[in-house]
């Protein structure tokens, strides 16, 4: 049975590196409604940077393209952020997701996915080669002690 949202938010912006800084910002006040912590508000501000900066350079490394971020608040205050593009995609998503693998150069570090599997419960990754890349990424916000339930 699939789990119903109790809140959602759906955010479509140019792949231009500005705009890694809004996808960011937008997150962390998305998910401000659940009352986390402060080092949750970063874990998730630091895997929506990765996945927005892989769409930003990875999926159009020549041009400009759309981004697509989703937001999903679910009752057991998970929170899902689904990042996609219609960009070059993945040709092994499997050796993309191994740390260190990077396609964007030398000043790139290959460690985008690593970094969004630490600071989130689970990753996952569709791509299409010339079709684009899909990353979901859920969290389950804790409850403070006194926070209202």
């Amino acid at each position: 049975m699939k789990q119903q949202s109790s809140n959602e938010a759906l955010l479509r912006f140019p792949s231009c590196s500005a705009n890694e800084g809004f996808a960011r910002a937008a997150a962390a006040c998305f998910v401000a409604q659940l009352d986390p912590t402060l080092e949750e508000v970063n874990d998730i501000k630091t895997a929506v940077s990765e996945a927005v900066t892989n769409c930003i350079v990875h999926a159009y490394p020549n041009s400009l393209g759309v981004v697509q971020m989703r937001l999903r608040l679910f009752e057991d205050r998970t929170v899902e952020i689904v990042v996609k593009d219609t960009g070059v995609g993945i040709e092994d998503v499997d050796k993309a997701r191994s740390p260190l693998f990077t396609t964007g150069g030398e000043e790139r570090s290959g460690m985008g996915f690593t970094i969004m599997e630490s600071f989130m419960d689970t990753v996952r990754v569709r791509s299409r080669p010339g079709r684009g890349t899909t990353v979901v990424m859920r969290r389950r916000i804790s409850r403070r002690m006194g926070a209202p339930a």
